[in-house]
């Protein structure tokens, strides 16, 4: 691992960010055309097929691959696409999702028995309070449902974390792909049950270019260019400069919703992210800081 980390490797990291956060505008766009599971078929079907002629399958069980599938594709996506479609803004889905960082250190404290550090019980605290503001101010936008449904995809994306912790060190872009094929008939199976096959074909033949320009840059962009280059920063630097650029994922997710889509930034938005960005934040940096004044 390098001890700097290169213009171009910080560009490039920056670029990953703003394409993950970005990103929830597109989905938006999406799911004007495409009814929310039928978008989760089509992204996950995509980034599996032609990617695993190229990538060989990592090594871990089936088990573990269907399992983190399962909750990353299905869950994690299957009820943010759910919500996005009418029940919560592009922006403060960008922004809500990031409480799997929380979610993720509680199952791994009630899992493997990890230790909490006080740090980290503050960067809870002022997440929550970052949420209870949301709480406080759904309007036509966001409703209280589209924020629970947000935080139980952000809850499925944890477990996605422990079950890929289990994994062990993989080439992550390889076992995402791999995991989409237990995505896929799922989601299927939803579509077809949720809309129907009649919407479902219909939204297909009504599908234009730039429907499916958004489709594409799910499975490639967000996906396979996102985390193989997420993956490719990790292996030459230390986690410890590469993960802290994440928090910019909901910056540059509520900035391209107000600008892209006209998404309002009133006070009680803003200080709702200062909250919840200020906790990821302290959970990040907080240990460290912690270790280092010993």
């Amino acid at each position: 691992m390098t001890t700097h980390l290169p213009l171009r490797h910080l560009l490039l990291a920056l670029a990953v960010v703003a394409i993950w956060g970005s990103n929830f505008v597109v989905i938006k766009y999406a799911l004007d055309t495409l009814p929310p599971m039928l978008l989760a078929v089509l992204r996950f079907a995509i980034a599996f097929v032609p990617a695993c002629f190229f990538l060989a399958r990592p090594a871990v069980g089936w088990r573990n691959l269907a399992g983190y599938g399962l909750f990353v594709a299905v869950g994690q996506f299957g009820l943010l696409y759910l919500a996005m479609r009418s029940e919560i803004s592009p922006g403060l889905a960008s922004l809500v999702i990031q409480t799997q960082v929380f979610f993720t250190l509680l199952l791994a404290v009630r899992l493997a028995g990890e230790r909490v550090l006080a740090a980290q019980w503050l960067g809870l605290a002022l997440a929550v309070c970052g949420i209870a503001v949301i709480v406080l101010h759904t309007d036509g936008t966001t409703t209280p449902l589209g924020l629970a449904m947000v935080l139980a995809a952000a809850f499925s994306w944890a477990c996605g974390n422990i079950v890929g912790k289990r994994a062990g060190r993989v080439n992550m872009l390889a076992y995402v792909v791999w995991s989409s094929a237990f995505a896929v008939p799922p989601l299927l199976v939803l579509a077809l049950l949720v809309d129907g096959p009649e919407r479902v074909t219909t939204a297909l033949v009504a599908a234009d270019a730039g429907t499916w320009v958004a489709v594409l840059w799910q499975s490639f962009a967000n996906t396979l260019f996102g985390y193989g280059c997420w993956s490719w920063l990790l292996a030459r630097h230390p986690a410890a400069r590469i993960v802290p650029m994440a928090l910019l994922v909901p910056i540059f997710g509520m900035g391209a919703s107000a600008l892209l889509l006209a998404e309002a930034l009133p006070g009680w938005k803003l200080a709702a992210a200062a909250l919840v960005m200020a906790g990821l934040a302290i959970n990040l940096f907080g240990p460290q800081l912690l270790r280092r004044s010993r």
